[in-house]
């Protein structure tokens, strides 16, 4: 994998060789987590936009052939490389922390943060997104309050920092973590 710009601030070397974003679909792991690696001057890899480069198929798809056990499959896989890797910033699919495998291969030199984010939220943001196999239901918004249910206790284990994503904007999201992880560094020294 290239590094953008150049080389890896020592800092996540020194710190944890990745940051991890997780979160319930719809919660902005791909948008903060392209930010945030832009601004850290670091790779990003979408775990999900992974599979799909991987598989050539729509996750979708992947769903329909092989089921979500599949597809849960497939996932750990990608964690598990992508993991073991240095200096990335990484966006996980929802339910990446359902695999307790996942969550000790995330927790391992890595800083996570759950993007926590109120469900009516995660609604408007994807009830017209048609790469959600998940929200394929008749009743969409009891789903994500279901998986958050379920989920939410998972997220918080697995997380060193949880960010109230439903109290910042994206580009706000980025600034607030960027300013945890300098804090956290300085703390380090």
């Amino acid at each position: 994998m290239s590094r953008v710009g150049g080389r890896v601030p020592q800092e996540i070397v020194e710190q944890a060789r990745n940051i991890i974003l997780v979160g319930l679909m719809g919660s902005g792991k791909t948008t903060v987590g392209k930010a945030l690696a832009r601004k850290l001057g670091v790779p990003f890899v979408d775990s999900d936009h992974e599979i799909e480069a991987r598989t050539g198929v729509r996750i979708p798809t992947i769903f329909e052939v092989e089921g979500e056990a599949g597809f849960r499959r497939r996932e750990a896989q990608v964690i598990a490389e992508l993991c073991a890797q240095d200096g990335i910033v990484i966006a996980t699919g929802g339910g990446a922390v359902m695999d307790p495998e996942n969550r000790r291969v995330m927790r391992q030199g890595a800083w996570v943060v759950y993007l926590d984010v109120p469900v009516r939220l995660l609604f408007e943001r994807t009830r017209h997104d048609d790469n959600r196999p998940l929200l394929k239901v008749a009743d969409p918004m009891a789903k994500l309050e279901s998986l958050r249910a379920l989920r939410d206790p998972l997220y918080r284990e697995v997380a060193d920092f949880v960010l109230d994503g439903g109290r910042y904007h994206s580009n706000q999201a980025v600034q607030r973590l960027f300013k945890e992880w300098e804090t956290r560094c300085a703390a380090s020294k």
